[in-house]
């Protein structure tokens, strides 16, 4: 996806789950922050949290747009998570994309739920253009969770759970898990093949580079502590 293939990664053995590095694409430098789906499945946790906000920030200090790269199952749910401050330091990821004035560009690669999709770059972020792969989904939960709490009672009554449970969940698939239904609802900008990618990306950099964001007159926000 980038030029030389050439990818510079920060805090490699930090937060793993998370992503952070910088590139170069047809000749610009970015900032790409990405999901790492092969360490506790790409969930967001507090180190996560932490890691992309400090990055996001640093990216914006010294004008290097942004490229969200997002295949994320959500928060990473537990007591500990909790009592740690998950809550406190997502809101501080929320407060780096929504006050970051850069470029901000996101892929989603396959899988987007709940409030994850919310707090990377999403259009209620000010991301500027988002795009999904065809089979990306892009939904509140997944299609078997979803199902079996939706309809828990259809499923208990069928003669066949096996097979209800099967045509029930291609039928949320189609209904509401893909990119087509989020994109006819402006969630995101278009649907693109992997192979286009890069392509994509390059142009959305160019339009948006020369962008101007007016915030309202006071010196600075206020992070969350």
């Amino acid at each position: 996806m980038v030029d030389d293939g050439r990818f510079f990664e920060v805090h490699q053995l930090w937060a793993e789950n998370m992503v952070v590095g910088f590139a170069r694409l047809n000749g610009y430098v970015v900032g790409i922050v990405a999901n790492q789906p092969m360490f506790l499945a790409g969930c967001i946790d507090i180190k996560a949290s932490v890691k992309a906000a400090h990055f996001i920030r640093i990216c914006d200090a010294y004008n290097v747009p942004i490229i969200t790269l997002q295949d994320v199952p959500g928060f990473l749910p537990g007591k500990d998570q909790e009592y740690g401050g998950i809550i406190r330091n997502g809101a501080r990821m929320i407060y780096a994309y929504s006050e970051a004035t850069v470029p901000k560009l996101m892929v989603i690669l396959r899988k987007s739920y709940g409030g994850a999709y919310c707090v990377m770059s999403s259009k209620g972020l000010r991301g500027d253009l988002l795009y999904a792969y065809p089979n990306a989904e892009i939904a509140v939960m997944g299609a078997e969770g979803a199902v079996n709490i939706l309809f828990r009672g259809e499923l208990k009554a069928a003669d066949d759970p096996t097979a209800k449970r099967k045509e029930l969940v291609e039928d949320y698939q189609k209904k509401f898990n893909n990119p087509y239904v989020a994109a006819a609802r402006g969630l995101i900008d278009d649907v693109i093949q992997p192979r286009d990618t890069r392509r994509a990306l390059i142009q959305g950099l160019e339009l948006t580079l020369s962008k101007r964001e007016r915030h309202v007159s006071r010196k600075h926000g206020i992070s969350p502590a």
